[in-house]
């Protein structure tokens, strides 16, 4: 190997470490800046610590005294940060079965809003502040969420355990929550105020934990499902006897019209019978009197013309008649028409007699 390699070889060494070490100490720089640097979003509560000792905490979102925006502090691991959620969070924990008042088992589905509570800007002393409680009693949300859960289930079951079913199942309107008095309503408030604090609590959640209940609400209830067929099954027979109950009083309602409707009728063609009754006999009336007055003008042509008629009337290819000689009856078969033209009817005429003639 040649001297003059061996002896730039070293050179280019230490340049390669000085230039490392020039990257290193600007990482290390930038990172000791990026560190040193709080930035506090206006959805975030946020808590410095150093080495377990909380020295600084903002929390005040007021306009007034707004500490959002930009804060510095030692570099890791001197001090660190930890941020909290303060927007309302919407916690649905699973359905639960309990029991009511009358031993009817239901399954309960409900919802929860809470937040971080907020600073009031009066409490110097950091372990005062809600955010510091929080974070000392619970952590995070999902142990929150764990405590709330467990909490809500069990006055959710006290509450309901003082209720019967039918109480529940009251409301006017199917698609409207537990608004107004209602029993809903009524064990929504009572259930939201023994969460935030029970009766035999000193202190309510919000000092103790800084955690702010703002709603509490019952989705749904339902049944199980082994007793969701038998349910169902109850209901179809009671809607069977209230739809057979209507059934018999559309039938009643049905007989007593069409016995009205009858009766009307029955009136009605009585009336109309009379009347039809006294026109057809002021009718025959008339026609008799009129046939007596045209009989009398000419009886033998009247006792001529009832022959005829009894003539039509009885005889046929099949007709045998056994009558003597004088009957009256057989005398026009045997003696003919009447040879003397002025025993029939003589027509009338409605014109009036020729000059000098005889009527």
């Amino acid at each position: 190997m040649p001297a003059s390699d061996a002896e730039t070889r070293p050179l280019i060494s230490t340049r390669a470490w000085q230039v490392i070490g020039q990257f290193v100490f600007v990482s290390l720089l930038i990172a000791l800046v990026v560190g040193s640097v709080v930035f506090v979003d206006e959805t975030e509560l946020v808590i410095v610590e150093r080495f377990g000792v909380i020295t600084a905490v903002y929390d005040q979102v007021d306009l007034a005294q707004s500490d959002r925006g930009l804060h510095f502090k030692l570099p890791w691991p001197v001090e660190t940060v930890r941020r909290f959620d303060r927007r309302l969070q919407l916690f649905d924990p699973r359905g639960r079965e309990m029991f009511t008042r009358d031993r009817k088992n239901i399954i309960v589905d409900t919802y929860l809003c809470w937040r971080i509570a907020a600073s009031t800007g009066a409490d110097k002393n950091f372990a005062d502040r809600p955010v510091v409680k929080f974070y000392r009693g619970l952590g995070g949300i999902p142990t929150t969420e764990a405590r709330l859960d467990t909490r809500l289930r069990s006055v959710m079951s006290e509450e309901m355990g003082r209720l019967a079913l039918s109480d529940l199942l009251v409301s006017t309107d199917s698609e409207a929550g537990p608004q107004g008095a209602s029993p809903l309503a009524d064990l929504t408030n009572r259930v939201q105020k023994q969460v935030r604090q029970e009766p035999d609590e000193a202190a309510s959640l919000t000092s103790r934990l800084g955690v702010e209940i703002l709603d509490i609400g019952i989705q749904r209830i339902n049944l199980p499902e082994g007793n969701l067929f038998a349910v169902y099954e109850r209901m179809r027979k009671e809607r069977d006897k209230i739809a057979q109950r209507y059934r018999s009083a559309g039938e009643a309602e049905k007989v007593v019209i069409e016995s009205q409707a009858k009766r009307r009728s029955a009136e009605i063609m009585a009336k109309a019978n009379s009347e039809a009754a006294a026109i057809r006999a002021a009718g025959e009336a008339e026609a008799l009197q009129i046939r007596n007055t045209a009989h009398a003008r000419d009886p033998e042509f009247y006792a001529w013309l009832r022959n005829l008629e009894s003539y039509q009337k009885v005889l046929t290819n099949q007709t045998t008649l056994v009558l003597s000689a004088s009957s009256p009856f057989l005398k026009l078969l045997i003696e003919g028409l009447p040879s003397k033209t002025n025993s029939l009817p003589k027509p009338r005429t409605t014109e009036a007699p020729v000059t000098g003639s005889t009527p």
